[in-house]
């Protein structure tokens, strides 16, 4: 039986998912594929209950890899931290498929996940936001395959990572959602295999670094193509073991460096990417990379900006929550994450700051593939939303101590799994190409220590640059001078580091018949009309952003791409049918910052 909805999920523009067969095919680890895929989403077992009661029978089905609580799943009902979450199914293997070993992936389910096959508990993880696989070799037996899971979640009340869930929803806080929420699949490798793999490109040195973790390797090569043609090689140093040239890095066993001479550059205006192929023995996986610097640079005037391919680059970007109307956390489809990025490309946009989640890695692989430049928000636990005198200091600009009781860091235990999360985002989405900045805390939500994880963040990449605290709190290191402005004219401070401005606008107008809460509605300036909204964004940008770029604004981030729940502060309606301006608009005012930024 459904739990009845206070709230009106709305059916998205994407209708892919509804093939209960199986949504979201496409493979799912784009920088790191193999010829073996076996994609196990579509319809499982499923049952909630209260903790500690005895699961006697399944209640019905789930369309995996939707959460109980989204509209796609077909369930709509809320998992409570004091419930359990069960899921089962069945898989066989076809003939040829298993080569050796036989790997189980999650994207990712939030938030403590027991796994067992065949009655064999094969794994537990903790953490709602990072993909983990377990060698399930050892389990199989002859025919099908019994694959249960065991899942709580306890969203905001918890000490780990949860992003803008919140039992309690509203305002900038949205519905919590539970259990998996990205693709399941099997792949089969060697004995021997590629653990992981990490790609450091060096335009000025014309080479790319390939390393990979791969255990007791013998032989190992690489080949990289433009399109189909062959244009470098070279052969891996094997039995290397120097964890990565740090303490934090993955454990590296081969490392090899190919000279690319007269390589094409990658860059939202022109997004090449060079393909490679990897043979380590008996295993061979297909990846590809991009050419890019990313930097900080004084200009001819000795102003500090962000550059791009050793040139002065301004982000001109969209805040970018990742909810959708009836999936939540989970795209509807690969046409829905599409959309969402050409989108903001149409509208004059070449940033996206993906806001306090995770997203699947085709996500990214879409941005490399389309030109959107990426800041990525570490995910936040920590004390639940926004602490009042944290929120007063915030909006007034005043320092605030990094301490650990105002934001609820007094735990030992949130605050190191804040640093294995941020670890696993960062080796995650190391080879993404379009990932320009890294973003540890914002807002000061959940800060704690933010010099040293500054410092843990910059120990692993060495390439990016960080924006330590973004909005509020600054401790003075970092990459940026960092803002947040909504209340009062946008004005460039001095600094010795680029500003940037990480949060703005926010203009909100709300859409009848496009929205998910009939009652109440949030927003920091409020419009009635399309034309309104269009003559105030153009206002904002003529008179605000644009006069501050010469006085060293070097970034900025718009306050959002779509509306989420309450928030009603998007270019598109939630359910993505919507644009509340003409694309063409928003790209002809957007063209001046573009037009400012290069004068």
């Amino acid at each position: 039986m459904k739990t009845p909805m206070k709230f009106e999920r709305l059916p998205s523009a994407f209708k892919d998912a509804s093939d209960k067969r199986l949504p979201l095919p496409e493979y799912p680890r784009p920088q790191m594929a193999r010829d073996s895929y076996i994609n196990l989403n579509g319809l499982w077992d499923y049952a909630i209950l209260p903790i500690g009661e005895k699961l006697t029978a399944y209640q019905g089905k789930i369309l995996v890899p939707f959460s109980p609580e989204s509209l796609l799943s077909g369930v709509e009902r809320t998992v409570t931290p004091s419930d359990a979450l069960y899921y089962r199914r069945t898989f066989g293997l076809p003939d040829g498929f298993k080569k050796g070993r036989v790997l189980l992936h999650f994207g990712a389910v939030d938030y403590r996940a027991e796994i067992f096959v065949n009655g064999y508990r094969a794994f537990e993880h903790r953490g709602g936001y990072n993909a983990f696989y377990i060698d399930i070799t050892a389990f199989l037996s002859d025919g099908d395959n019994v694959l249960t899971l065991t899942v709580t979640d306890p969203s905001d009340d918890g000490v780990g990572a949860c992003g803008k869930q919140k039992i309690d929803r509203g305002g900038i806080f949205y519905t919590p959602q539970s259990g998996i929420w990205q693709t399941v699949w099997l792949e089969s490798v060697p004995k021997n295999y590629i653990k992981s793999l990490r790609i450091t490109p060096n335009i000025d040195a014309e080479e790319v670094l390939l390393e990979i973790d791969a255990p007791n390797c013998k032989n190992a090569e690489v080949t990289i193509y433009d399109g189909d043609k062959p244009v470098a090689s070279g052969l891996f140093d094997c039995g290397i073991s120097d964890n990565g040239g740090d303490s934090h890095g993955f454990e590296v066993t081969a490392s090899a460096v190919i000279k690319l001479s007269d390589a094409k550059l990658w860059s939202p205006e022109q997004p090449f990417l060079y393909d490679a192929r990897i043979v380590v023995d008996d295993d061979t996986v297909t990846t590809y990379f991009g050419m890019r610097k990313f930097g900080i640079e004084k200009d001819d005037k000795g102003i500090p900006r962000l550059t791009l391919n050793n040139r002065p680059y301004f982000h001109n970007g969209l805040l970018d929550q990742g909810y959708y109307s009836d999936g939540l956390y989970t795209p509807p489809s690969d046409a829905a994450m599409r959309f969402d990025i050409e989108s903001a490309k149409r509208m004059g946009f070449n940033t996206l700051r993906k806001h306090i989640k995770v997203e699947p890695l085709r996500w990214y692989y879409h941005c490399d593939r389309i030109g959107m430049l990426v800041w990525q928000d570490m995910v936040n636990g920590g004390a639940r939303g926004i602490s009042p005198l944290g929120a007063i200091r915030g909006f007034l600009g005043l320092r605030m101590k990094d301490s650990y009781k105002p934001e609820g860091r007094c735990d030992s235990d949130r605050r190191a799994e804040f640093y294995r999360d941020t670890k696993n985002t960062l080796d995650a989405l190391y080879n993404v190409v379009s990932i320009a900045v890294w973003v540890p805390f914002n807002e000061g939500w959940g800060q704690f220590d933010a010099k040293k994880v500054y410092d843990f963040v910059r120990s692993i990449d060495k390439t990016r640059a960080i924006d330590h605290a973004s909005g509020w709190h600054d401790q003075g290191c970092g990459d940026f001078k960092s803002l947040h402005i909504y209340f009062k004219k946008i004005k460039v401070p001095k600094d010795v580091r680029p500003i940037i401005l990480s949060e703005y606008g926010g203009y909100s107008l709300k859409i009848d018949g496009h929205i998910f809460n009939k009652n109440k509605i949030f927003g920091y300036r409020k419009f009635n009309d399309p034309d309104s909204l269009s003559a105030a964004y153009r206002a904002l940008i003529d008179e605000q952003i644009v006069p501050m770029i010469p006085r060293g604004l070097t970034a900025a981030i718009y306050t959002q791409l779509t509306d989420v729940e309450d928030e009603v502060n998007g270019f598109i309606t939630y359910d993505r049918k919507i644009f509340k301006i003409d694309p063409a608009v928003l790209a002809e005012i957007n063209g001046r910052v573009k037009l400012k930024s290069e004068n």
